[in-house]
């Protein structure tokens, strides 16, 4: 269960997968530079296999002591966000068997503390914040949630200090369809009041964030589940979520990934839960990627991928999404940003250039051509990342659909002085490297230098001309250094 999260108002990003076994990749230092390049961000701990696991509040007796000792001992080891190598090699030497319990746990569908702390350890060395899912179907006679085996995990969580967010079930909207229970909006949001409550008793969590009901996307558009939940559980979540995908990963096409009318889908439901929330209440996407059903194999791994995921953080951001959860950092699918052998995918290279360049201040721009709204080339801009540039800088985020070069007129922007163009090809030219797993970054393939160094990600400095120039089947980032924006001048470093 772990997934990815780009959070526009805090700048924040966030790791999700569906089960336990999602989670077995080395806890060491190549994992931790992968996940660390990514943040400030949170860790969610949660998907289709959270409303079937229990937390076991047992020790498992297959793992060494000096295994669970390794583990517990991150918690102090961590304040620099890297192990010590004597710590390192023990973590290495245990993981194959802790990637066995791992698996075990998943089948049996419970994990006990030393999961729990294996993933508090994972998150606190790479500097993530951990949310948490509870299982929503572990029910009562009279169909109220039965909230005992979460008080045990919460108990157990705050004897050992783990500074955690909750969330409570996934995609209540298909509990009928996988489990034969049926829980209405109304009793869902009082479940997620009782989970509020028992948190305010908690000295640790009485401040800590709830967030819910991750609902599916509307269908048919209907809200029913939301309506309902917010009728009696608004006031319970600091943040309301649900999830998105394009389309279905089992009968999809590389050229829907291409589709300008496949990307604006996204606004459509988007308004459709907008309408629903009440004004003022933070809307976050909870769960999101390319393709349900898992991702669709060989598209949703590779680069043409990138441009559902670079579209989905920019129209996102603008139609006021705070908020984009990505489905997943390693492992459930083939929607995931790094592979089983910790080797960075496409859109692995493009989040770490979003997360580095991009403010989360969203200023308005549009692509025109002659006739009117261009269908292949799309654009956003935002105030740049103050931790990269000055105040007063701003990123233009823009891709190129079609096979042919574009051009994009931005006097306003050129006539400031030069720009740094950050230009993502795939490793293959023309429509047949869609399906590369390998990205260029203005002209050079990314890869990691070793297990614990990413490559520099440098900008390739343009003269200041009247259009910026953009390939065919292209993503780019265009910074603006001396743009000296109005709107982004009196915003300092989001910490």
């Amino acid at each position: 269960m772990l997934q990815i999260t780009f959070i526009h108002d805090t700048l924040k990003s966030l790791l999700s997968s569906d089960q336990l076994s999602d989670f077995t990749f080395p806890f060491d230092m190549s994992s931790l530079t992968l996940a660390q390049a990514l943040t400030p961000a949170f860790v969610r701990f949660g998907g289709t296999r959270q409303d079937f696991m229990v937390f076991s509040p047992q020790r498992n007796r297959q793992l060494d002591s000096d295994v669970t000792a390794a583990t517990n001992q991150t918690d102090g080891s961590c304040d620099k966000r890297t192990l010590p190598s004597w710590l390192e090699e023990k973590l290495k030497g245990a993981w194959p068997q802790q990637q066995l319990v791992l698996m075990r746990e998943d089948v049996q569908r419970k994990y006990r503390k030393d999961t729990v702390d294996l993933l508090h350890s994972f998150s606190s060395c790479s500097g993530l914040d951990l949310i948490f899912g509870l299982n929503a179907l572990l029910r009562s006679d009279d169909n109220s949630w039965n909230s005992s085996n979460a008080r045990s995990l919460l108990d157990y969580c705050e004897s050992r200090g783990y500074r955690t967010s909750w969330e409570l079930g996934n995609e209540p909207n298909s509990y009928e369809k996988k489990a034969g229970i049926r829980v209405d909006g109304r009793q869902l949001g009082r479940d997620f009041t009782c989970l509020r409550e028992m948190m305010s008793q908690s000295k640790l969590y009485r401040d800590a964030g709830l967030y819910g009901p991750d609902v599916g996307q509307p269908r048919d558009h209907r809200v029913d589940i939301l309506e309902g939940f917010l009728q009696s559980g608004a006031d319970a979540v600091d943040a309301v979520t649900w999830h998105h995908y394009y389309v279905n990963g089992r009968d999809t096409s590389l050229e829907d990934f291409l589709d300008p009318e496949v990307l604006d889908t996204l606004a459509l439901k988007t308004s459709e839960v907008l309408q629903t929330v009440s004004p003022g209440k933070k809307v976050w996407l909870g769960e999101t990627s390319s393709a349900y059903g898992g991702g669709a194999t060989g598209l949703s791994d590779t680069f043409v991928a990138g441009f559902m995921w670079l579209d989905k953080l920019g129209l996102g951001a603008r139609l006021g999404l705070d908020v984009v959860m990505r489905q997943v950092f390693i492992g459930s699918g083939s929607y995931h940003l790094v592979d089983d052998n910790l080797d960075p995918l496409p859109d692995y290279w493009l989040s770490v250039l979003y997360k580095r360049l991009v403010g989360p201040e969203v200023l308005k721009v549009e692509a025109r051509s002659g006739s009117g709204r261009s269908r292949s080339v799309r654009v956003y801009l935002h105030c740049s990342n103050t931790h990269s540039y000055r105040r007063g800088a701003v990123t233009l985020m823009s891709m190129n659909l079609g096979e042919e070069p574009a051009r994009i007129s931005a006097p306003d922007l050129v006539s400031t002085g030069t720009a740094e163009a950050f230009v993502l090809q795939a490793a293959r030219s023309g429509e047949e490297g869609l399906d590369s797993r390998s990205v260029k970054l203005n002209g050079d393939v990314l890869k990691m230098l070793d297990d614990k160094t990413l490559p520099e990600l440098r900008g390739r400095r343009l003269p200041p001309a009247d259009r910026l120039q953009l390939p065919g089947f292209s993503l780019a980032f265009f910074v603006f250094p001396d743009a000296g924006a109005a709107a982004c001048r009196d915003h300092g470093p989001i910490r």
